[in-house]
C-alpha cells in the first residue's frame, strides 16, 4: 500500500529538461498532439513545471494579443 500524496511525489520528481516542459506546453496551446508523444509527455514531465509553463505561457500569449491590439489601434488601421 503507498502512502498519500506518493504518486504526487514521484511525479514531482521526474526529470524532464525546459525544452521538453515548453514543447509539450506549446503543442497543448496549439491544441495537437501525437498519442504517442502525449504518452511520452505524461511519463517525463513535472507536473509544477508544466503548470508554471502554461501559466506563463498564457501570459505571454495575452501580452502578446495586447500589444497587437495597441499597435492596430494606433496606427490607424482600425479606423474606418
Amino acid at each position: 500500500m503507498t502512502k498519500p500524496g506518493q504518486d504526487f511525489k514521484d511525479a514531482v520528481g521526474r526529470k524532464a529538461s525546459l525544452r521538453q516542459t515548453i514543447s509539450a506546453v506549446a503543442w497543448s496551446f496549439f491544441g495537437v498532439r501525437r498519442g504517442r508523444d502525449h504518452e511520452q509527455d505524461m511519463a517525463k514531465l513535472n507536473p509544477v513545471h508544466v503548470i508554471i509553463a502554461g501559466v506563463l505561457g498564457a501570459a505571454l500569449f495575452v501580452l502578446v494579443l495586447v500589444l497587437v491590439v495597441r499597435w492596430v489601434i494606433s496606427s490607424g488601421v482600425a479606423a474606418a
